[in-house]
Order: C-alpha cells, then structure tokens, then sequence
C-alpha cells in the first residue's frame, strides 16, 4: 500500500484523465471542472484530510460563517470571563486552560451546555454570551481582528 507521500507525489504525473478517475474514486464525487493544476490541489487536500482527520470542527464552522457573512463568533480564550445576567441573577463562566469551561464550580464541554443549565432551553453558547453576532460589511481575519472590506 502506498504511503500518503507517495500518493501526493504520484499526483504531479497524473494526466488530466487520471485526476479525474482518481477524483471520482476517492470522493464519490461529480468530477469538478477545473483546471489539472487545481485538480491536483483539491486531489492532495482530500488525501491529506482522510489520512490526517481534516480540519476541526471549529474550523469548518469558521469558514462556514466567513462563506456566509450572516454571524461571526469570536472566539473565548484562556482567561476570559463571561458574564451574563439572566432571570435577575448574574452568571460568571470563566475559560481556563486548554479551553475548559467553568461555572459553578463544575467544567462544562461547551458554552452552551452551561446556556441550557441556566435558561433551561437550548441557546448557542457563544450567542447567549455575546460572543456570536450579525456579520457586516467587514470582514474578520482568524486572529479576530477586523479589517475594512476592499
């Protein structure tokens, strides 16, 4: 069995009818109608992907959202406190280190399991806590700073 190196490397000398049988092998797929050269990134990107896992989740939401423009979430990094006051009473989630969620002296998985403990509904965490809002005419880079669109 080949390595993902060799497969890679195998892809540089594939006619343009191999790519595209490799294509429809691999993914199933409808063969894209794009050049060899792009053929071969999108070939490369998929063998890395299944050999490798892809990107995360969090990553595919991320681009799903800068694709759309309709919400952007920023991102709750180690150390910050979210406050949120709900029903009258005030709620304190802090993000500790390696992204865990804490409050009420418990970790939590995600922010908006600790959403659905305090309103008793489901809620996007991030929404719920300010972190997710309407998009803009401004686009936003992965570090989370904003730039004017062009």
């Amino acid at each position: 069995m080949a390595t993902l190196e060799d497969e890679l490397a195998a892809l540089a000398t594939m006619s343009s009818a191999q790519l595209r049988e490799k294509w429809q092998r691999l993914t199933g797929a409808v063969v894209l109608r794009i050049s060899p050269a792009m053929m071969r990134l999108a070939l490369g990107y998929e063998l890395q992907a299944r050999a490798l896992g892809g990107l995360s989740r969090a990553t595919q939401q991320r681009l799903a959202q800068l694709a759309t423009a309709k919400t952007v979430t920023s991102p709750a990094r180690v150390g910050t406190r979210l406050v949120r006051e709900w029903n009258g009473t005030v709620h304190i989630v802090t993000i500790g280190e390696g992204g865990v969620i804490n409050w009420n002296d418990r970790e939590w998985r995600s922010l908006s399991e600790v959403a659905r403990a305090i309103t008793g509904t489901r809620w996007s965490g991030p929404a719920f806590f300010g972190l997710k809002r309407k998009g803009s005419h401004e686009s936003t880079t992965f570090a989370g700073t904003r730039k004017a669109a062009a």
